[in-house]
C-alpha cells in the first residue's frame, strides 16, 4: 500500500484535531474553574508540600500542565508568588499530567469513546449558545473531548503503517535495534517532537499508537515519553523570554526539574522498565512486552491476521475472535504499562526532588543572573497569604504593603521621565518602554492582591475605626493604581509620537521636565506619608502646596501652547501630544492629592 501526501495531510489533520480538542476541553474546564485557580494557586502554596499538592490538582483539573506551568510564571512574574513556591506547583504539575495518559490509555481502548463523541457534540452545541458562560464553558468542555478522541481515532488509523510502507520509516526503524542508544535517539526524538507541536499528550498518543500495533517495542515508546517530559518546558521557557527574571528563573528550573529526572531515569533505564513490567504484571493487566513479541512471532508466518488486527479488519477463520480479543487485551496491556511509566517516573522524581526545592532556587538563581538591580523579582513583602487568625494585627501589614506600591509607582515614574530622554526607536528605548508596561500590569495585580487582603481582614472581626482604617486604605489602592495608569498613558503617549515622526523642541522638553519635576516631588512626599505612622499635618500642606503649584503650572503652559502654535514655535501636532503629557501629570497629580486626603482623613479620625 503506497503512502501517499494526502495520507500525510490527514495525518497531520489527526494531530491538530486531538491537539485542538485538548486545547478547547482544557480552556473549557478553566473557564468553568473561573478565578477559583488562581485563588488555590495563591492561598495553597504556604510550603512545598501544599504548593506541589496544588499543582497536581489544577493540572489534573484543566489537563494540561503546559497551561498550569505558564500560569505559575505568570504569577511569579506578577510577583504574586516567589520562585520557591512556583518551583514545588511546578512539580506537582508533573505529577498532574499524567492523569491525561491515563483517560487516553483507558478510554482509548477500553473504550470505543468515538461511538459517543458526536452525541456529545450534540449535548455539547446548545450549551454554547447559553446565555449562562458556565454552561458555554461546559459546552466547550464537551466538544473538546469528543474532538480529541476523534483526533485520537483518526491518528489511529493513519499513522502509516511501518510493514507496509518501510521505505517512509526506514530510517526509525533503523535506529531501533542499537540497543541503549536507540533509548538515547528516541528520547530525544521525543523532546522534539513535543517541542514543536508543544503538548506531550500528542506524543504520548503516538507512542501508544505505534507501540500497540507492535511496530515499535515498549522501551522505545517509553523512551518517546520520557523526551516528551523535557520537550514540555519548552511553551513556559517560550511564556518568560518577555517576563522578569524571577518568571525565567521559574522556567528554567522547569526545565532542570525535567531534565535532571530524566537523567537518572535513563541511568537506570532498563531496571526500570523491569519493574513497570513487573506492576503492569502484578495487577493482572499483563505484560506490555507480550504485544511486540506475539507481531514478531505472526509478522512472517501470518501477515494477514496482523494487518487484520491492527486495521480492524476481520479473517474467516475460526479463531479469530479469540485471537481478536486477546490483541485486544495486549494493546491495553501497553497503554496501561507506558500510563503506569510516566506516572511512576513522575511520581519518584517528585517524591525525591522535593526535599531540594531550596538547591533547584540557588541553581536557577545562579544559572539564571540579574543584570539590572530594578529587575529583580516583584512580589508582596509583607502580606501573608496564609488564613487570618486576627484581622485588626493585620492591618500594620497592610500599611507597610501599600507603602512598598507607592514605591514601585515612583519607581515607575522615574522611567518615564528617563524615556523621555532616551533616544526613539534605540534598544534601550524599547526596553525601557517594555519595563514600564510590565510595571504597569504588576500595579494592577498588586492592587487587586491588597483589596483582597483588606476585604478578607474586613470579613473579621474589626473594631468601628479599624473598618474604617481599612476604608480608606482600599481608597488609597485604588488611587495609586491610577497613578501607575498614569505614568503607563504617559509612556503610551511617547510611543504614539514616536510612531507619528513628530519631534518635540528644547522648549517643550524642558517644559514637561519642570512639570516632571513638580510630580516627582509630590510623588516623593506622597511616599514619605505614607511609609510614616503619624505624618505631620505640616508635611501634608506641602502636598496641598505642590498641587496647587502643579494646576498652575498647566493652566500657564495650555495658554502658552496656543500663542506658540500661532507663532509656529512648533507643529500643531507637536502640541497636541504636549498638552495630552501636560494634562496627564495634572491628572497624576489630582490622584497624589486623592491619596494625601485619605490619608488626612484617616490621620483626623485617629486623633
Amino acid at each position: 500500500m503506497e503512502y501517499t501526501f494526502l495520507d500525510f495531510l490527514t495525518l497531520i489533520g489527526s494531530v491538530g484535531l486531538f491537539l485542538y480538542g485538548m486545547k478547547v476541553m482544557s480552556e473549557g474546564l478553566q473557564k468553568v474553574a473561573g478565578d477559583r485557580l488562581r485563588n488555590i494557586l495563591a492561598v495553597m502554596t504556604k510550603n512545598r508540600f501544599s504548593g506541589m499538592f496544588t499543582g497536581i490538582l489544577i493540572t489534573a483539573l484543566i489537563q494540561s500542565s503546559s497551561a498550569s506551568t505558564v500560569m505559575v510564571v505568570s504569577f511569579v512574574n506578577a510577583g504574586l508568588m516567589t520562585l520557591g513556591q512556583s518551583m514545588a506547583v511546578i512539580m506537582g504539575a508533573n505529577v498532574g499530567t499524567t492523569v491525561t495518559a491515563w483517560i487516553i490509555s483507558i478510554f482509548g481502548f477500553k473504550v470505543n469513546i468515538t461511538l459517543f463523541a458526536l452525541p456529545l457534540i450534540g449535548i455539547g452545541t446548545p450549551l454554547l449558545f447559553s446565555g449562562s458562560s458556565t454552561r458555554k464553558s461546559w459546552g466547550e468542555f464537551l466538544i473538546g473531548f469528543s474532538f480529541l478522541f476523534m483526533g485520537l481515532d483518526y491518528l489511529n488509523h493513519s499513522v502509516p503503517d511501518l510493514k507496509s510502507n518501510p521505505e517512509i520509516f526506514e530510517f526509525l526503524t533503523s535506529y531501533t535495534q542499537m540497543g541503549f542508544l536507540s533509548i538515547l535517539i528516541f528520547c530525544a526524538v521525543g523532546a522534539i517532537v513535543t517541542m514543536i507541536v508543544q503538548a506531550s499528550s500528542a506524543t504520548l498518543a503516538i507512542s501508544l499508537i505505534m507501540c500497540s500495533k507492535g511496530w515499535i517495542t515498549f522501551d522505545i515508546a517509553a523512551a518517546l515519553i520520557l523526551g516528551s517530559n523535557i520537550g514540555t518546558t519548552i511553551t513556559p521557557l517560550l511564556a518568560s523570554i518577555s517576563a522578569n527574571v524571577s518568571a525565567k528563573r521559574a522556567a528554567m528550573g522547569h526545565l532542570l526539574f525535567n531534565v535532571l529526572g530524566s537523567v537518572w531515569t535513563l541511568i537506570l533505564y532498563y531496571p526500570f522498565i523491569r519493574f513497570i513490567v513487573w506492576i503492569c504484571t502484578s495487577l493482572g493487566v499483563g505484560n506490555p512486552n507480550d504485544l511486540m513479541a506475539f507481531v514478531s512471532a505472526n509478522e512472517q508466518t501470518n501477515p494477514s491476521l496482523i494487518n487484520a488486527l491492527n486495521n480492524g479488519g476481520t479473517l474467516n477463520t475460526p479463531d479469530f475472535e479469540q485471537q481478536k480479543a486477546h490483541f485486544e487485551a495486549m494493546q491495553f496491556s501497553v497503554s496501561f504499562g507506558l500510563s503506569m511509566f510516566h506516572t511512576v517516573f513522575n511520581v519518584i522524581n517528585v517524591t525525591i526532588m522535593i526535599w531540594f526545592t531550596g538547591l533547584y532556587e540557588k541553581i536557577v538563581t545562579h544559572l539564571v543572573r540579574v543584570k539590572d538591580k530594578n529587575e529583580e523579582e516583584f512580589q508582596l513583602k509583607f502580606i501573608s497569604r496564609g488564613m487570618l487568625s486576627a484581622s485588626e494585627l493585620n492591618l500594620p501589614q497592610a500599611h507597610q504593603e501599600i507603602a512598598v506600591y507607592a514605591e514601585r509607582v515612583q519607581r515607575m515614574f522615574g522611567m518615564v521621565k528617563d524615556l523621555l530622554h532616551e533616544k526613539e526607536g534605540s534598544e534601550a528605548y524599547m526596553k525601557l518602554y517594555n519595563r514600564i508596561e510590565k510595571y504597569e500590569q504588576i500595579c494592577d495585580r498588586m492592587e487587586l492582591e491588597i483589596a483582597g487582603f483588606l476585604n478578607l481582614v474586613v470579613g473579621g472581626r474589626l473594631s468601628f475605626e479599624g473598618k474604617m482604617r481599612v476604608n480608606g486604605m482600599l481608597s488609597i489602592v485604588t488611587e495609586i493604581e491610577s497613578i501607575g495608569d498614569c505614568c503607563y498613558n504617559l509612556a503610551r503617549t511617547l510611543q504614539r509620537k514616536q510612531d507619528s515622526h513628530i519631534v518635540f523642541n528644547d522648549e517643550i522638553v524642558s517644559n514637561i521636565d519642570a512639570m516632571f519635576r513638580l510630580n516627582s516631588e509630590a510623588l516623593s512626599n506622597m511616599v514619605a506619608l505614607l511609609s510614616s505612622n503619624e505624618p505631620p499635618m505640616s508635611e501634608i500642606m506641602i502636598s496641598y502646596n505642590k498641587e496647587c503649584e502643579i494646576n498652575n503650572f498647566r493652566n500657564q503652559l495650555r495658554k502658552s501652547n496656543i500663542e506658540n502654535i500661532n507663532n509656529k514655535h512648533y507643529e500643531y501636532q507637536a502640541g497636541i501630544y504636549y498638552m495630552d503629557m501636560i494634562s496627564e501629570c495634572e491628572r497624576l497629580g489630582d490622584y497624589v492629592i486623592n491619596v494625601v486626603d485619605a490619608i488626612k482623613q484617616q490621620e483626623v479620625r485617629h486623633a
